[in-house]
């Protein structure tokens, strides 16, 4: 299993801490280091607030080396899809061929009534999703008057997030590389990658690369355990994240994950000021690897 850090970026992160975080999740040899993508807290509270996701995203390209960089996820009600094709394939060049896209509907009603942006009915996010991942597609491969190409080839991953219900699921099939659930149960987890196997198969298509995203907090020691669950309850009010304990406690606890058939997972680190975090994320994944 591939182990990436995955940062809410929502809640007050400032660019001295992305750069410490990106920094930390290189030194760690983490796969790669995933935000993000909203203009608004959700846990915090005002006055925590965002930088946007895909300029820090290409700041970071410059100041790491080899960590994948990518969103999860992009809402297609903040930006026009020319612009965020334009977005993706420069951080793809400043990164030398590192970022990924993950996309979805966006659901943030607040954010989108704070700064401005419409936010149409489900199944018109739905459409519009659609709409641009053919689009996207098209920018980074067919359309020969778009230029330059991102270096990758022949694009940019771009991952699906979303629960396997079924818009997501034909979205992911026809356009994505990766369908990324969040905080699954192992049950849950095991009958979505099920779902879409499924759906890939009938669509005459290999299937997609499965991955998670969940919380989680994890110590040397259990002393260090509680102080760092202690945090995260202080940051969010909940008793605990998903996946939580020692690094063996947590390795143990993500193996069954792969087991059903997680293969790559974001791992949510809430309290992002503790920064020392990351090296201990970094000896699971060795783990893992």
């Amino acid at each position: 299993m591939r182990v990436c850090l995955m940062i809410e970026g929502q809640e007050g992160v400032s660019w001295e801490q992305w750069v410490a975080l990106a920094r930390a999740a290189e030194d760690a040899n983490l796969e790669g280091l995933f935000r993000s993508d909203h203009y608004r807290s959700i846990v915090r509270g005002e006055p925590a607030g965002s930088l946007d996701a895909w300029a820090t995203l290409a700041g970071l390209a410059a100041v790491t080396s080899r960590i994948r960089l990518g969103t999860m996820v992009s809402p297609v009600t903040f930006r026009r899809v020319p612009v965020l094709a334009k977005m993706v394939t420069t951080v793809d060049h400043i990164s030398g061929g590192r970022v990924e896209l993950g996309l979805g509907a966006g659901w943030f009603e607040a954010e989108h009534e704070a700064y401005g942006f419409a936010f149409p009915p489900l199944r018109e996010r739905m459409d519009e999703l659609d709409r641009q991942l053919a689009e996207l597609v098209r920018h980074w491969g067919a359309a020969p008057e778009i230029q330059p190409k991102p270096l990758q080839r022949p694009r940019p991953p771009i991952i699906i997030g979303g629960t396997a219900k079924p818009r997501t699921v034909r979205a992911a099939v026809a356009h994505a590389d990766e369908y990324n659930t969040v905080w699954p149960t192992l049950a849950e987890a095991r009958e979505r990658k099920q779902t879409l196997d499924d759906a890939a198969r009938a669509a005459g298509r290999e299937p997609l690369a499965f991955s998670m995203m969940t919380s989680c907090v994890v110590a040397d020691d259990p002393a260090e355990l509680e102080e760092r669950l202690a945090a995260f309850k202080a940051v969010t009010g909940r008793e605990e994240p998903a996946i939580s304990g020692t690094i063996e406690e947590v390795v143990g606890q993500l193996r069954q994950y792969e087991e059903v058939g997680i293969g790559r997972v974001m791992l949510q680190h809430i309290a992002h000021e503790d920064v020392d975090m990351v090296e201990v994320l970094g000896r699971v994944a060795a783990q893992l690897g």
